[in-house]
């Protein structure tokens, strides 16, 4: 799979370091090489959740049938103004 800057990707198993899951809509941020992605992965608000390096293989393109949810974020659970 080649991936370019700006392209939407989808993890595709979950990163609970990161607070990410399965499924998680992310854009490529930058190309280091054939192994190493940097992928940002934003809230519905625009707040970064989480800016991380991965493989191609923890990521596949988002698809015309790939609808977007929101869910809430691991560390939003315990606030009190969600």
């Amino acid at each position: 799979m080649t991936l370019h800057p700006l392209d939407v990707v989808v993890l595709v198993h979950d990163l609970p370091t990161h607070g990410l899951r399965s499924g998680d809509l992310g854009a490529v941020v930058e190309v280091y090489g054939p192994d190493a992605i940097g992928v940002e992965f934003v809230a519905a608000s625009g707040r970064t959740q989480a800016l991380v390096t991965l493989q191609p293989r923890d990521l596949r393109h988002a698809g015309d049938n790939d609808l977007v949810a929101v869910r809430p974020s691991a560390s939003s659970t315990n606030r009190s103004d969600v």
